[in-house]
């Protein structure tokens, strides 16, 4: 089965002001403020925030042999129901090859978009800023295993003021699940690698369980508490697999993450490694001042897990929840916390479901909703006033379902607090695309300054409006 690509009727954007969010400004964040707004409630507080709608979602997609170009590219969504081309490709830039695209950060001046390659270990860096709606490929780092001393598949690119941390998934030595997180500057000059601790050499953590395995995924700040967060995932071996070889591998399902650790965000130290087992995959930092933990799920057990600071002062690891069947393996994958934290969406990869869960209880979190998207499911990104809801299809190019069920799509919803209401999908197999994976949001508020932003007011100021 294969999805229409269609928009909603242009009547419902008559009577409206075109862009009328441009004229917003933003300012780069250095810290927290809880009064700053964001779009993406998963990224980074120190970057740039969009304070109003957003107008564009740039898709990190796999190039599929024999389909279009066969390429890895940057796709552009606009997203904006303003505009004249909502709900359309705007855009696509191809990078050349097909290198397991898979996740992307911005800069923190969010005039740069890093996105990393799994399997060639490149790094591509995008320019946002001058044409938001026509990027383009401004660097591309391709020493990054010898500028690290051997880490592999570059995964998430995460900003810190002036700095890009990217965290590893292998190594150039066994293919394996230890590795590092890798330090660059803005301009792409690498700073610093920070090695997972291990048994062998713990670099200073305390060990909070059993295990100390080396192993990464994700990264996430709370700046407010000095600490960074990293998960961890699987290596080289067995994410470039095929998935239900890998699943009848014994030996390979035992090479799976079990761990978070708690950095020093500042000196850069670990300060604690926690059991976490079933490979924890993204992790999110509440928002709120007063909130002082950060979630994640696992892949291989569907537990909700909260890393949180105890009454003493000391950080811990506990899970608080499950997620659809655990015994039928469901595979949560993404999820997007509310800006509030009073609820989140987690996807289930087997199963194309996205459900929500309420927060009020931060220890005791309920499903209260759930929505098949798609005979399969990965990503979710959402705005920051929690009305509007994105999601993906794409896991790893060898882990993606086949034949029919294997739905390559992006998909746009509104969210009352109670319903998704699908506003349009796009079919990135019937528009030669690929596999889409990772989204990001962009905004011509963003950069009040260019001339690009002074095109779209003065668009707005002829608008005829009914």
């Amino acid at each position: 089965m294969k999805l229409n690509t269609f928009r909603k009727p242009p009547s419902a954007l008559l009577g409206r002001t075109i862009l009328a969010g441009l004229f917003g400004l933003s300012a780069a964040a250095v810290g927290i403020s809880n009064t700053a707004y964001a779009d993406e409630t998963c990224m980074s507080p120190y970057m740039a925030k969009i304070t109003g709608q957003e107008d564009f979602v740039y898709v990190w997609t796999l190039g599929v042999e024999g389909l279009g170009d066969g390429q890895d590219k940057l796709v552009t969504i606009d997203v904006n129901p303003s505009s004249a081309s909502y709900g359309t490709v705007i855009n696509s830039l191809s990078v050349g090859g097909r290198n397991e695209a898979h996740h992307s950060g911005f800069t923190d001046d969010r005039k740069y978009l890093w996105a990393g390659g799994l399997d060639t270990n490149k790094i591509f860096i995008f320019d946002v800023h001058t044409d938001p709606a026509k990027p383009t490929l401004s660097q591309t780092i391709d020493t990054f295993v010898s500028d690290s001393g051997g880490v592999v598949g570059p995964h998430t690119t995460y900003a810190l003021p002036g700095r890009m941390m990217i965290t590893g998934l292998s190594n150039n030595k066994d293919n394996g699940g230890r590795t590092a997180m890798v330090e660059y500057t803005n301009a792409g000059e690498y700073v610093a690698t920070h090695w997972m601790p291990t048994d062998e050499n713990l670099q200073g953590a305390v060990k909070g369980g059993q295990f100390a395995d080396g192993y990464g995924y994700d990264v996430r700040a709370l700046p407010r508490k000095n600490i960074m967060v990293t998960s961890s995932f699987t290596g080289w071996s067995n994410y470039m697999m095929d998935f239900g070889q890998m699943l009848g591998d014994a030996e390979a399902m035992k090479r799976f993450g079990n761990t978070v650790v708690v950095w020093d965000l500042h000196a850069r130290k670990p300060k604690k490694v926690l059991d976490v087992p079933g490979a924890p995959l993204e992790l999110r930092c509440a928002w709120q001042p007063n909130h002082n933990w950060c979630l994640t799920t696992t892949a291989l057990t569907s537990q909700i897990w909260m890393i949180y600071e105890d009454s003493a002062g000391e950080w811990q690891a506990k899970s608080i929840g499950t997620i659809g069947d655990p015994s039928k393996v469901p595979l949560p994958v993404d999820f997007s916390i509310l800006s509030d934290d009073s609820g989140f969406f987690v996807n289930t990869f087997s199963d194309g479901k996205t459900r929500f869960f309420d927060m009020s209880d931060p220890e005791n979190p309920k499903q209260v909703y759930e929505k098949v998207i798609g005979s399969q499911i990965n990503m979710v990104s959402g705005s920051w006033d929690g009305k509007r809801q994105y999601y993906t299809s794409s896991l790893l190019a060898n882990w993606d379902k086949k034949d029919d069920a294997d739905e390559q799509y992006f998909k746009a919803y509104t969210w009352d607090g109670k319903e998704l209401k699908e506003e349009f999908a796009i079919d990135f197999y019937a528009e030669k695309l690929g596999r889409s994976h990772q989204m990001r949001f962009g905004a011509y508020s963003l950069y009040a300054n260019s001339s690009i932003l002074d095109d779209q007011k003065h668009l707005a100021a002829t608008s005829v409006t009914d």
